[in-house]
């Protein structure tokens, strides 16, 4: 339990190892089963209560344990262990979403929140290796931001539409100004708005500062329109059998 929870490491987490591809798989599967079975729970009261409750359970326990271990290794400092990254962030909104089923918090989260957690799962800025506390923490956080708008939109049926992407990006923009206002008042570096993270990311490949965050705004809004796109094509379908 000791080497479970030390914030010293001998090892460091390594990319596409078997440790990280299990967990993507683990994702995948759940998504499959998610979407596999939607019909399912969705005619059951019980099991949308289950999943709810499960997801809430991914996205809450992990973080209270985490924000537990900062205090006790007393690695709580301002910098680096506020909630201000993007993932962190849509953390917080998916579990409002989940409790509230607000279909503005769906918009942002869909968006948002799959969108940076998928690119954190493949390209992960983390220094802990399975089978270490954080590993865990991790993956089970940042694939229950990935399944909560996936339950929303598979079982109880929600859609985002084009003016999604606007408000998506809207709710990002004014975070930037926050988030960058924070980071300058504490010499920190949350969501990278500073420099890039140290880590092969998307980043890695969009340039110098601050050219970067302008290519991350172009790529938002093309990664956005091809998560809409299954929409669309669907809506079309629909017509067409009609």
């Amino acid at each position: 339990m000791d080497s479970f929870f030390s914030p010293h490491t001998e090892h460091h987490f390594v990319a596409y190892a078997g440790p990280h591809l299990f967990m993507i798989a683990i994702l995948l599967g759940l998504a499959l089963l998610l979407f596999l079975f939607r019909r399912a729970i969705r005619e059951r009261t019980w099991l949308r209560t289950v999943v709810r409750v499960s997801l809430l359970i991914g996205l809450v326990v992990p973080e209270a344990g985490l924000y537990y271990w900062y205090a006790a290794e007393q690695l709580w400092n301002t910098r680096y262990t506020l909630p201000l990254e993007l993932c962190s962030i849509s953390q917080m909104l998916a579990i409002l979403l989940l409790i509230t089923r607000s279909r503005l918090l769906y918009q942002i989260v869909y968006f948002a929140g799959i969108g940076g957690a998928l690119q954190a799962i493949f390209t992960p800025d983390l220094d802990y290796p399975f089978p270490h506390f954080r590993f865990f923490h991790f993956f089970i956080v940042h694939t229950a931001i990935i399944l909560a708008p996936l339950y929303l939109t598979w079982v109880e049926r929600y859609r985002p539409t084009w003016k999604s992407i606007g408000i998506t990006m809207i709710f990002l923009n004014i975070l930037v100004i926050v988030v960058g206002g924070v980071d300058f008042w504490l010499d920190a570096n949350y969501m990278f708005l500073r420099h890039k993270p140290a880590g092969a990311s998307l980043l890695s490949v969009l340039g110098p500062y601050p050219y970067y965050l302008l290519f991350e705004e172009a790529i938002a809004v093309v990664i956005f329109g091809l998560m809409y796109l299954p929409f669309v094509i669907g809506r079309r379908l629909d017509r067409t059998a009609r």
